[in-house]
């Protein structure tokens, strides 16, 4: 029997979010967005997705408004991907996605996210516990863990090595992109 595409059955807000997010790949694309990555190529290199599969979630994502398609060259046209705010939203999920995934199942601090204006690592729902707010994505710096390969083999990978802000589009060394 096929595994379905919906939970029409259900209920549930949760079951309505995982037809749109559930699909695997389609949080780590997202993650990547947050991360400043906005073109098909880097999305491409630093997953390592299937092609069809990238286009795919690309496209239901742009379809469900969670990404912007956004025109950045005309000859050769080429777009790029951009969250929206209810892509941006997600945030604290992914959040607390990943340090429930570093708690259970990995000792390795691969990254830190601390409140730009201050420096102070975030609290467990995005707050800045020396400033008494939640911090703003686009105020969230993220910073390399000691977990982290110190020489990845993606241009992109090589790139999130420097502290920088969510949302900051991301340029890796353009020689090295391919396609």
């Amino acid at each position: 029997m096929a595994l379905g595409k919906d939970y029409a059955t259900q209920e549930c807000s949760i079951a309505r979010a995982l037809e749109i997010i559930g699909e695997r790949w389609t949080l780590l694309v997202v993650r990547d967005a947050l991360y400043g990555v906005r073109r098909y190529n880097d999305f491409l290199v630093h997953l390592g997705i299937p092609r069809a599969v990238l286009a795919a979630r690309l496209q239901t994502l742009t379809a469900e408004g969670i990404l912007e398609k956004r025109r950045y060259q005309q000859s050769p046209p080429r777009d790029e991907y951009v969250l929206t705010e209810r892509g941006i939203a997600l945030w604290p999920t992914l959040r607390a996605l990943g340090q429930w995934g570093r708690e259970h199942f990995t000792e390795a601090r691969l990254r830190y996210f601390r409140h730009a204006d201050c420096g102070t690592e975030l609290g467990p729902y995005g707050e800045c516990p020396a400033c008494g707010t939640v911090v703003p994505v686009e105020d969230v710096l993220m910073v390399p863990g000691p977990g982290l390969d110190p020489d990845p083999a993606d241009p992109v990978s090589r790139a999130l090595l420097r502290p920088r802000r969510l949302l900051e589009p991301l340029d890796p060394e353009p020689a090295e992109r391919i396609g």
